[in-house]
């Protein structure tokens, strides 16, 4: 799986005062602080968190 493809997700706003199911979602994608940046394996359980919280996220394929 060497050529998996990814994408990279950066927190550009505050999880304060946010759901326990989205911060659950940020903190699932391995989000702790903001302005944070990680790269994720594209999946269908990846995705379904970056759509569930896509207004605290910038995200784009690399």
């Amino acid at each position: 799986m060497a050529n998996e493809k990814k994408i990279q997700v950066t927190l550009i706003k505050s999880m304060f005062g946010r759901g326990k199911k989205h911060m659950a979602c940020v903190k699932g994608l391995g989000l702790r602080r903001m302005h944070q940046t990680v790269e994720v394996i594209d999946t269908p359980e990846n995705r379904g968190m970056i759509n569930k919280v896509s207004y605290l996220l910038k995200w784009e394929e690399v």
